[in-house]
Order: C-alpha cells, then structure tokens, then sequence
C-alpha cells in the first residue's frame, strides 16, 4: 500500500518514497545535523535553536519578578526583626535606661541592652526563641512586657506563613515527574496508510499513575493575513482528545500517535519542508501519584531536527512465563521503514487519483452484457441486448 501511495505522490526524482528499505540510501545518524547554513569564506555555520521547553522537561522561560519576590521572602523576616529591635531601643531610650548603663541600682527594661545593635539581636532572640541568656527582660517594664506579646504572636504568624510555603514546595512531585520519560526523537511514518506523527513514553516506576493525560502543542512563529507576527504562537496537536485516546492507562510504554490530517498543521509538510522548517513541538504529560494523590506533570520537546522521517520504534514488550517484560534499553531505538516523502495532503490525493483509476478500469456488467449481445444492432437498449426484456412484442 505504501509503495502504490509513493507512486501517485509526484514528488521530485531522487526522493527517498516508498521503496523497500533495502533499496533507500543509509539514513543520516540521528545525532547529524539536516541543515549546514554557509556564512561568508565558505566557513559553516551552526545554527542553535533556542528550546522553549528543554528535552528534561524544564521551561526554558525566565519570568521577571522572581528576583523580586525572593526578596520579599527575606524581607519578611528581616523587616520583622528591625521594626520590633528599633521599638525595644526607642523603649531602652525614653526610660533612660541607655543613661544608667553601669547604675548596678538601676533596673533596666532589657538587661544588657546598651545600644541599637543589642536591641536588633535582642528582637532576633525574642522571635526566633534562641535567648534569654545574657540580655533578658524585667518584670518592671508593663510596656515591654506587651511589646514580648505582639512580637511572639506575630512571630509565630510569620513563621507558620514560612512553614507553609516551604511545606509546598518540597510536596510538590517533582521526582515522581523524572520517572515519566520521552523518546529522544519523534517519528513520521505510515500507521494504518496514514501518516502520523509519533512519540513514545513511559514510566519507570511500579506505582502507576492515575487519571494520566497527553497534550501536545506545536510552538512556531506566525504571521496573520494582517501583518502581525507572533513569535511563539501554540497549536494543540491531537493525540485522541476526541476519541478519548489522550486518557493513557500507563502500565507500559506507550506510542503516542498524532495523524496528519487536513486539521493537522503538518498537512502540507514532506519530508524535504521538514528538513527546512523551524518549530518546536511541546508534549505534557500529566496525572497523579498513586501512592499520594498529588498532581504531578512532566514535559518534554522536540526540534524540527529531532522529528525523524521514515522511521518506527522497535517494540519494548515481550511475553515471559506468567507476565509481560519490559525492556527500557531500547525505548529510544527507532528503526527505518519504507515512508513516502510526500506530504499527507498529496498522498491523500494520490489515494484518490488510485482509487478513481481503479474504478474507471473495471468495465460494468452492462458493459459486457452490450458488448456480447448487442453489437449487431446499435439501436438496441443495454437491456434489450441483456435478454431480459427482448421479445417480439417489445420488438
């Protein structure tokens, strides 16, 4: 079937289509590059492109204010410790107990408080609870006895705020994500005489993941028919959201497939516009730990120059004694396989012309019956000349 396609596909002469795999030229190794830009001299120009989300699944965006809110995380406490350590020496001042320092007759607010620095890391002492060693309240001081209240109250308040935020950034997943992995490379093949687009994934541990889900986005630049230019415009690429195929039942690898179609933004692509395109395709995967209920997402990416045409991934699963084994040392392996260069637009069209001329070569019945029995009278009908209505009253 893939062999009839390629010949409808008019792609240009030279053109790997869909010939045995025996007689393809050796494809490039994955690691090569498609494309070697020549710059002035003759010298090659290597050309980097910059990853929105890196191939471990990080986001290769920077947002503007996190400088700003790191600080105001330590803000919180330090503003806390200056605010309360500048009000125990504003009380240490008015009572004039800076004027009695060596006064062994004099009862101070705070013993051993003799200037601004001891008030700082007497407030430190006060809300963090590490003191009361060597600089200590006195039970003569009603207004500092308050000031010891509020500062512990909100003390205890910043801290259960800091607990809080740390408590949700070490619950957040984040090694049970690095357990979900991607096929290095996407494939573009013949599934079913269609042309899809495939990835594979996985999951290396034994607990499952529930509910699991597969997007997949295409990010490349876009200009409207207005003039205006998008740098990082995202199309959804379907996986099954309409058949219900994005629900994975993780248990194995699996081979996520998206068909080309005419809804497809590769509609148009062959192999040789892929070697030439640059975009960037986004694929999330997302569930929940079996073992905690969290929410948990992993991410990966794939460059134009990562997507390989004209090949398939070797199968992982094999059936032993009782169950089925996983073999996760080839779950990057892809092997080549007989793939027409066109796009899918021309090789649904090149199935019509192929359809069409089947049709067209298969003489009728009619046909037959006109040729064997009515070529002696022309003006006889098909089915005069068929014999189920000829007689001599109809004659």
């Amino acid at each position: 079937m893939a062999q009839d396609n390629a010949a409808f596909c008019g792609v240009p002469e030279g053109v790997p289509t869909g010939v045995p795999a025996e007689a393809k030229p050796p494809p490039p190794p994955p690691h090569a590059p498609k494309r070697r830009p020549w710059g002035a001299g003759g010298a090659a120009v290597t050309r980097k492109r910059q990853r929105y989300v890196e191939k471990d699944g990080k986001c290769n965006v920077q947002h503007g204010n996190w400088r700003f809110s790191l600080l105001i995380f330590i803000l919180a406490y330090a503003l806390t410790w200056l605010f309360f350590g500048l009000i125990w020496w504003v009380i240490a001042y008015s009572r004039g107990d800076l004027e009695h320092l060596g006064d062994h007759s004099w009862t101070p607010c705070v013993n051993n408080l003799n200037g601004f620095v001891s008030a700082f890391l007497f407030s430190i002492e006060t809300e963090t609870t590490i003191g009361y060693g060597h600089r200590v309240i006195t039970d003569t001081c009603p207004e500092g006895i308050v000031l010891l209240l509020l500062q512990a109250i909100l003390g205890s308040m910043v801290n259960a705020f800091m607990v809080g935020c740390m408590f949700v950034k070490i619950s957040q997943p984040n090694k049970r994500a690095e357990t979900l992995v991607f096929s290095s490379h996407a494939v573009v093949s013949l599934r079913d005489d269609r042309l899809c687009l495939m990835f594979r994934v996985g999951d290396l541990r034994d607990s499952h993941i529930v509910e699991a889900s597969i997007r997949a986005k295409l990010i490349q630049s876009k200009q409207t028919q207005e003039g205006e230019f998008i740098p990082l415009d995202q199309t959804d690429l379907s996986v099954g959201f309409e058949t219900g195929d994005d629900r994975l039942f993780l248990v194995s690898p699996l081979i996520i497939s998206h068909e080309i179609d005419e809804r497809s933004p590769f509609w148009d692509v062959s192999r040789g516009q892929l070697e030439r395109d640059d975009f960037e395709i986004v694929v999330i995967l997302e569930g929940m730990v079996e073992a905690t209920g969290m929410t948990c997402q992993a991410r990966s990416s794939y460059l134009a120059d990562e997507v390989l045409w004209g090949h398939r991934f070797t199968p992982l699963l094999s059936l032993e004694e009782g169950f089925y084994e996983v073999d996760y040392g080839g779950f990057h392996h892809t092997v080549p396989v007989p793939t027409p260069a066109c796009s899918a637009r021309q090789l649904a069209a090149a199935a019509a012309r192929r359809d069409a001329h089947l049709y067209w070569s298969i003489p009728s019945r009619l046909d037959e019956a006109a040729a064997a029995g009515g070529e002696g009278d022309p003006e006889m009908s098909p089915r005069e000349s068929n014999g189920t209505l000829a007689s001599p009253e109809s004659r």
